[in-house]
């Protein structure tokens, strides 16, 4: 057998086995409602998909596009910017459209970083954070996120302590699985902290439009000379429901942009140009679906939040994000977060990501997603207090 060196850095992927479960209970009949994959149920709004339909009726849009995006889908994350936090950015040299951030975010790292070089990443973390670069070759330091409150002395010291010295920090807030939040405050003294070190923070603002309570992620472009040392991601997979249509940016410092430009001008032609045309219409027309998408996960989250409290699952509300992360009750915490997510799809007939698939860190949490419907996720609680009620009973 051929051994193949990147991807032996890779671990096994976590979630597969519980995928695998929900797959095979379905195929089997049973109905497994699916709280896992941060996969938005609803369909993107009306206008967005007329404005796709009749792009695509175009033959000119059927051609190689441009790898960065479109000149005026640049031009509309940009305005987009000015609108939401009044940053003002140059569609030419400071924003780059890509097949979704996850993709940007692979192949910035593969532009960016290589063997020798040492990167800080919060953990736990979504994987494609830390292991975009452990797939470029890069050297990957895990800093623990909690407690958040001196996450960033933890970071200072992590450098302080790592040689060669890193060359990213990777940030993402409204953080996933974790949902942790942040004001300006924070990304101020991160701001800071990259300047007198000579480092660049990247970061993730994916699920900036879902906050709850009143609460407004904010950019870390917003800070004074941000743009001296950061870029940020951002995405409208979930803001406008549009997953499966792979739109996603990258915004902020020129040669950071730079260099992503130019390895997706090799690697890639960019997105068919009649999704860019139709995500132009997402990002300057009415902005009244944004809200009831907000509002939707937030009622979701009331509900899921107060049933498993209802049921001795202590789980706290998250102030944003599509998710809630709770650490496992007593009654499954002996099992770890792999076995306890393998026993909720057998007996609660519920799917959930193991916290372990995040790093280390994330061993003795779930990741709940808020992608059912409320009904289901009323039927999902019901489904876990009788797994609960049934380890219970065996201790």
């Amino acid at each position: 057998m051929h051994s193949f060196e990147r991807l032996n850095r890779l671990p096994p992927y976590v979630f597969s086995v519980v995928n695998d479960l929900m797959f095979t209970a379905r195929r089997n009949g049973e109905d497994i409602i699916n709280l896992g994959m941060g996969n938005p149920d609803q369909p993107t709004p009306a206008h967005i998909v007329e404005k796709l339909n009749e792009a695509s009726q175009k033959g000119v849009n059927h051609r190689y596009s441009a790898s960065k995006g479109i000149a005026k889908l640049r031009l509309a994350v940009c305005d987009w910017y000015e609108r939401k936090f009044s940053v003002t950015l140059d569609p030419n040299t400071e924003a780059v459209a890509t097949i979704g951030s996850k993709e940007g975010l692979a192949h910035l790292a593969l532009a960016v970083s290589g063997p020798g070089d040492t990167i800080l990443c919060s953990t736990p973390a979504y994987p494609i954070h830390p292991y975009a670069f452990v797939i470029a070759g890069a050297q990957v330091i895990h800093v623990h996120l909690f407690p958040q409150e001196s996450f960033l002395q933890r970071i200072a010291e992590a450098y302080r302590n790592t040689h060669p010295k890193p060359k990213f920090l990777v940030l993402n807030y409204p953080n996933n699985p974790t949902t942790a939040t942040v004001g300006l405050e924070f990304f101020e003294e991160a701001v800071a902290f990259a300047k007198a070190n000579d480092i660049y923070i990247i970061h993730d603002l994916a699920y900036g439009d879902l906050g709850f309570n009143g609460y407004q992620a904010p950019s870390i472009l917003q800070i004074p000379g941000a743009k001296d040392v950061a870029v940020e991601f951002s995405t409208l997979s979930k803001s406008y429901n549009m997953a499966g249509w792979r739109v996603g940016f990258c915004v902020g410092n020129r040669e950071i942009v730079g260099a992503l430009v130019k390895i997706k001008s090799y690697l890639d032609y960019g997105m068919f140009q009649a999704i860019q045309i139709a995500a132009i219409a997402a990002l300057n027309g009415p902005q009244e679906c944004v809200e009831e998408i907000r509002a939707t996960y937030e009622s979701r989250r009331n509900v899921l939040v107060e049933g498993l409290n209802k049921i001795g699952w202590r789980t706290e509300a998250p102030q944003a994000s599509m998710f809630v992360w709770s650490q496992l009750p007593e009654p499954l915490h002996a099992l770890g977060s792999l076995e306890a997510a393998k026993r909720l799809v057998a007996g609660a007939k519920v799917a959930v990501s193991p916290g372990i698939g995040f790093g280390d860190a994330g061993e003795g949490f779930v990741r709940f997603a808020l992608i059912e419907n409320e009904e289901r996720i009323r039927q999902a609680v019901r489904g876990i207090r009788s797994v609960l009620t049934s380890a219970e009973g065996g201790r």
